[in-house]
């Protein structure tokens, strides 16, 4: 294969639609469609900062597409995730900063040999469990159903539901706000307590979700306490009423104060990134509780998480005790 050099690309509102390899064949001119494919699958393409191996996926208006000047290295799988909880209905588990928690709608069909190439919570926590991942298209056997996420870079306490009555019976809990999901974010400058609440719509005009200014949208609510003040920076306890994708994010962005560590929410619609002098080694976000009734027993159950090490020794450091 040719020699292809680091570069990014971001993809314009004329391109969106096409696939990730079509439009690699245009950007990287010379190179047959084989050629990138093979680019893909040697583990040289990032999609939205995340290794890609998709080579079929279309893209929209926004999007970055990364090429990288060396393979990424083969994912370490994780043989210990923290299981707080499990029984016959439902699965507690402590998820780790760095791995999705599902596979992409797309990948859904993907069997055992490549989903290992870039494993998801999902993934590890059947495997942990004794469940095989599938083998064969169509797979008869059990697997882990979805009923809450949480973000690549967030860490945290997330449920996996085991059955169909289990997953429905969560499902409602969501639905009537009874389910308590607390997370700890670092913000700079100082934010007060308050209650947030916005309509939220996939695409606030740059390509990213956002709050409409019409009333168009989803209703999204999250209630934010002040858990410490430190010097430029304010840790908070931020409770979800309503659970709207990266709501967390883009509500505290929009206040003005992205969370320390983000890379999409951290500008305005159109504007430059703002600044992030934290030096966070990731995004500060951690879902440190979470409560709700067993779906079929009715039992309360109730966990909490503390900060995982790498956000801890962060937050240490902005204390002055390090």
């Amino acid at each position: 294969m040719p020699t292809v050099k680091a570069q990014t690309f971001e993809v314009t509102v004329e391109q969106a639609g096409r696939t990730l390899a079509a439009l690699l064949r245009q950007w990287l001119v010379g190179l047959s469609w084989s050629q990138v494919r093979k680019l893909i699958a040697g583990r040289r393409v990032k999609l939205n900062g995340e290794l890609w191996l998709d080579d079929a996926r279309r893209l929209k208006a926004g999007d970055t597409v990364e090429i990288r000047p060396h393979p990424a290295p083969r994912p370490r799988l994780i043989d210990n995730i923290v299981i707080r909880h499990v029984d016959e209905h439902l699965v507690v588990v402590e998820k780790p900063a760095g791995i999705s928690t599902v596979r992409h709608p797309k990948e859904r069909d993907w069997l055992e040999q490549r989903r290992l190439l870039t494993p998801t919570l999902d993934d590890l926590v059947m495997r942990q469990l004794g469940m095989r991942l599938p083998r064969q298209r169509h797979d008869p056997r059990p697997r882990l159903r979805v009923v809450q996420r949480l973000d690549k870079e967030t860490s945290g306490l997330l449920v996996f539901a085991r059955t169909v009555e289990a997953q429905r019976g969560l499902g409602r809990q969501f639905q009537r706000h009874e389910v308590t999901r607390r997370y700890l974010a670092l913000v700079p400058g100082r934010v007060g307590g308050q209650t947030i609440r916005s309509m939220l719509v996939r695409d606030r005009g740059d390509g990213r979700r956002g709050s409409s200014v019409t009333g168009a949208g989803k209703e999204a609510v999250t209630h934010v306490e002040v858990a410490e003040t430190l010097p430029g920076y304010t840790l908070l306890n931020c409770r979800l009423e309503t659970g709207r994708t990266h709501q967390i994010r883009i509500h505290l962005a929009e206040l003005g104060h992205p969370i320390c560590g983000e890379r999409v929410y951290n500008r305005r619609p159109g504007g430059a990134p703002i600044p992030d002098a934290s030096g966070t080694p990731r995004l500060f976000l951690h879902a440190v509780e979470l409560g709700f009734r067993h779906p079929i027993t009715g039992e309360p159950l109730h966990w909490e998480m503390p900060l995982p090490p790498d956000l801890r020794t962060h937050l240490e450091k902005l204390r002055g005790r390090t």
